[in-house]
C-alpha cells in the first residue's frame, strides 16, 4: 500500500509541475502579445510625433501670434515622447502605460486645438500642404485608435488568465502583477 501511495504524490508532483510549466507559457504568451500590441501602437505614435513636429514647423512661420498653443503642443508632444519611450521598455508594467495614457490625452487635446487653428484661419485651410497635412494626421489619429484598442484587448486577455484561479496563485509567485490598459 506504502508503494502506491508513492506512486500517486509522484503522479500529482507532476501534474502539479507540467500544469504550472503551461500555466505560465500561456500567461508569457499573453505578455508578448501585450509588447507586439504595444510596437504597432508605438508604430502609429511615432508617425503621430513625426507629423506633428511638420505641422509644427510649418505653423510657426505662418501663425506668430499662436506661439503661445504651439509651444503647448511641443511640451506635449515631448512629454508623450519620453512616456512612450518607457513604455517601450516594459509595455506590460502598469505605472509607465499610465503615464502615457496621461500625456497621451494631453497630447491629443493640443493636437486636435492644433487642427482647430488651422480650420480656423481660412488662409491656412486651403493651403494645399497643410489641408493635406491636416488630413493625414487625422487618419493617423484612426490608425492610431485601432492599435490602441488592440493593445486594450491584449492587456485585458491578458489580466483575464492572471485572474484564474488557480493560475492567479502562481502569477502571484512569480510575481506577475496586471497590466494596464490605455
Amino acid at each position: 500500500m506504502q508503494w502506491h501511495w508513492n506512486w500517486g504524490l509522484w503522479a500529482l508532483a507532476a501534474v502539479l509541475v507540467f500544469w504550472s510549466i503551461g500555466a505560465y507559457n500561456r500567461v508569457m504568451l499573453l505578455r508578448n502579445e501585450i509588447a507586439r500590441a504595444f510596437g504597432q501602437l508605438d508604430d502609429a505614435l511615432t508617425r503621430r510625433f513625426a507629423h506633428g513636429d511638420l505641422l509644427l514647423e510649418r505653423l510657426r512661420e505662418r501663425l506668430p501670434s499662436e506661439q503661445a498653443s504651439l509651444d503647448a503642443l511641443a511640451a506635449a508632444q515631448a512629454d508623450a515622447r519620453a512616456a512612450t519611450l518607457a513604455v517601450r521598455v516594459r509595455p506590460h508594467a502598469a505605472d509607465p502605460v499610465a503615464a502615457l495614457a496621461v500625456a497621451a490625452a494631453v497630447h491629443g487635446a493640443a493636437l486636435t486645438r492644433l487642427v482647430s487653428l488651422v480650420e480656423h484661419h481660412a488662409e491656412l485651410s486651403i493651403e494645399p500642404d497643410l489641408a493635406g497635412a491636416v488630413d493625414e494626421l487625422k487618419m493617423i489619429e484612426r490608425q492610431r485608435a485601432f492599435s490602441r484598442q488592440v493593445f486594450n484587448q491584449a492587456v485585458e486577455a491578458y489580466n483575464a488568465a492572471i485572474r484564474q484561479f488557480p493560475t492567479r496563485v502562481l502569477m502571484s509567485f512569480v510575481g506577475f502583477s496586471e497590466a494596464r490598459s490605455l
